[in-house]
């Protein structure tokens, strides 16, 4: 046994060490001005089904169109499942793995996690606020990795009047740069995107682990890569009309900001192929992962005040 007056001696130092390993990390502070509402750190043995669903197949029905739109509309090659092999945690992570295998006629398959289940039922969405992933993106020709964010309701009508908000997607053979977009306009194919390039400095890769955000206010969405803004939008526009088509008056529009002033819920996913990357060629080392440390969602601190103006892009109508 210690001495008692050794004892004495040490409890300060043990308290103080105790009282620095109880303290959260500066990681798991809130940025400033923001606090936290939602999150998932992936520190279970499984994939949360009470935060995340799976889309399953390689395409969508369009009931606007009545057929079968195969590749999600991008000729996209995977299969998405929601087996082990394609999605699951391991040691704080979650995995999504595109494997080479064939599966019901494609060549791939693959995860697409998202916080709305296929039924409709909403897991989480949230309007406006501070989305932010840490993650490990894959490399190679053909690989398509993207973290984004999609109306919880088409309130403004289908794709795009109702918006997308991607928060990165990369081509993994361009493996130095992301793109931050959003679509919206009229229905497809009145569609439109404002889009910008983030470039990583020296040799910078999304092969590392990055913190990759969007900051989305009542008319402004700016986009950042390890808390430094790369981009800002401030126009956009939603067309009413019942064709979907792009406006040509005021009464044509949706009102500001539409449609990004309603609940969006989040998606994460590994595509192979596309119009995007293109085909992966025989360089391309499958499988291929992106590895998510946390994902998390914050308000801003005393609200969002008013709604900042239409950016000077033109409409309406048109200057």
């Amino acid at each position: 046994m210690f001495p008692s007056r050794l004892v004495a001696l040490l409890l300060p130092f043990v308290l103080v060490a105790a009282l620095v390993s109880a303290a959260p990390s500066a990681a798991d502070d809130p940025p400033a001005g923001w606090k936290l509402t939602w999150s998932d750190e992936f520190d279970g043995k499984d994939i949360d089904r009470t935060k995340w669903d799976f889309d399953l197949g390689n395409g969508f029905f369009n009931y606007d169109a009545n057929q079968w739109i195969s590749g999600w509309g991008n000729d996209e090659l995977q299969y998405y499942t929601r087996e082990p092999e394609n999605a699951f945690v391991k040691d704080g992570m979650l995995h999504i793995r595109a494997v080479k295998e064939s599966r019901d006629g494609c060549g791939y398959t693959s995860a697409k996690l998202k916080s709305k289940k296929r039924d409709g039922t909403v897991l989480f969405a949230q309007k406006y606020g501070r989305f932010e992933f840490r993650a490990q993106m894959p490399t190679g020709k053909g690989v398509w990795p993207a973290l984004w964010m999609l109306p919880a309701d088409d309130k403004y009508g289908t794709w795009a009047a109702s918006g997308e908000i991607d928060v990165l997607e990369a081509k993994g053979h361009e493996p130095n740069k992301i793109l931050g977009t959003i679509h919206f306009g009229g229905k497809w194919p009145s569609n439109t995107e404002a889009s910008k390039t983030y470039d990583f400095p020296a040799k910078g890769t999304i092969a590392d682990f990055h913190v990759y955000a969007v900051e989305w206010e009542p008319g402004a969405i700016r986009w950042l890569v390890d808390d430094k803004v790369f981009a800002t939008q401030s126009f956009w526009w939603s067309s009413r009309r019942a064709d979907g088509a792009k406006p040509t008056k005021d009464a044509d529009l949706n009102p500001w900001p539409a449609p990004f002033d309603q609940p969006f819920y989040l998606i994460m996913n590994v595509a192979v192929g596309g119009k995007f990357p293109g085909k992966p060629e025989k360089t391309t080392a499958f499988p291929v992962e992106m590895v998510v440390d946390y994902v998390r969602a914050y308000e801003k601190v005393g609200g969002y005040g008013n709604v900042k103006p239409r950016g000077t892009g033109k409409l309406p109508f048109e200057k």
